[in-house]
């Protein structure tokens, strides 16, 4: 397991605050109530053990296949179903929607190897990730490849708690399957929109990881 490279600053922060935080604890509770002064140690020890725990990298062995797209997100499979495209297709497509919480991994992958033909963040809301409406009011980030069999849009949604989408993709650029898209920082949601007909591999509430979990066959 590794730490992304977007948590650095985060971790340094919390540390800073964890060591203010038990400086001051230590220093102005009286001896009668060290409960108290070792109580605020656990809980603010945890905190930090979170915030590294959120930003891990764990070692996979990952999927890949020209007929199979890839999993771009860790969490829980929370839509199976046919939508209209308004910003892109201007079809029928169909969605497939993982809501991450904070306890998941939260890199997000390519879900097949192809150019990258469309990239756009949206300002928006942040209602709360699983909130129909989220896929197209939130705050977002819009990506399409293009690959032999067709074309996927992957969305990268903020939450109630996601405030920031990191997003590493360009126009024109080349990926391989499973590569690093980018990172969304603290409980959140990605779409993919996948042409009618695609067969499903996963089911709703189905637990996913990126890079390695089967999402379709096409």
């Amino acid at each position: 397991m590794t730490i992304h490279k977007e948590g650095y600053k985060s971790i340094l922060i919390s540390a800073i605050i964890f060591a203010i935080i038990n400086l001051a604890s230590f220093r102005f509770f009286s001896p009668s109530m060290a409960w108290l002064t070792w109580l605020i140690f656990i809980l603010t020890l945890g905190l930090v053990f979170f915030i590294i725990s959120f930003f891990r990298v764990p070692n996979r062995k990952l999927t890949q296949g020209s007929n199979l797209v890839i999993a771009p997100a860790d969490g829980k499979v929370v839509v199976i179903e046919e939508v209209y495209d308004e910003e892109y297709f201007k079809d029928k497509r169909l969605q497939v929607s993982i809501f991450m919480s904070p306890l998941n991994v939260h890199q997000n992958r390519t879900p097949v190897a192809g150019e990258v033909v469309y990239n756009q963040y949206h300002k928006g809301k942040f209602l709360v990730a699983w909130h129909p409406k989220s896929s197209t009011e939130n705050e977002r980030h819009s990506v399409v490849i293009r690959y032999a069999k067709g074309e996927v849009l992957v969305k990268q949604i903020a939450g109630a708690l996601a405030k920031r989408i990191i997003n590493y993709m360009s126009v024109g650029q080349k990926v391989d399957q499973a590569a690093e898209m980018g990172f969304i920082k603290f409980g959140s949601r990605v779409d993919m929109l996948l042409p009618l007909g695609t067969k499903v591999n996963v089911q709703l509430n189905e637990v996913v990881k990126n890079g390695v979990t089967v999402i379709a066959t096409v």
